[in-house]
């Protein structure tokens, strides 16, 4: 369990390099709440945008999932954990005015990181400014 990564798969570094490429900037493996004990991959603070890169095994891809051969119990009831996880930090997040992006490592990395700067956008767009009014 230590050699498998939390952040900075190969996914991940071919998203963000291609977000960051269209000038969006982001924190990285960030909590989009201080009282959510849970962190997303790529936050944008200011327009509450939150991404997640799910590995299709543990998180249980429809397409890709295995069951495993080796101690299945243990395993099959880790990934069901992680999916109610992933779940309920989506209902959190939106609750709190986040939209929340997820995609599945398969996914073409140029299309999520199009799906991504569009968002953005829109929420910058449709966000009030923050300009000090005249007196």
């Amino acid at each position: 369990m230590q050699a498998i990564r939390s952040r900075d798969t190969k996914p991940e570094w071919l998203i963000r390099r291609l977000v960051h490429a269209q000038g969006l900037r982001y924190r990285v493996a960030a909590k989009p709440l201080p009282t959510l004990r849970r962190t997303a991959d790529m936050v944008f603070g200011p327009t509450k945008v939150a991404v997640f890169i799910d590995g299709c095994y543990w998180h249980g891809c429809p397409e890709h999932y295995v069951p495993p051969k080796t101690n299945p119990g243990y395993w099959s009831d880790k990934v069901a954990r992680n999916i109610a996880r992933d779940r309920d930090t989506d209902q959190r997040l939106k609750e709190a005015g986040w939209t929340v992006l997820r995609f599945w490592e398969h996914e073409p990395a140029t299309e999520c990181a199009a799906r991504i700067s569009s968002e953005v956008a829109k929420k910058r767009t449709s966000t009030p400014t923050n300009s000090k009014q005249e007196q």
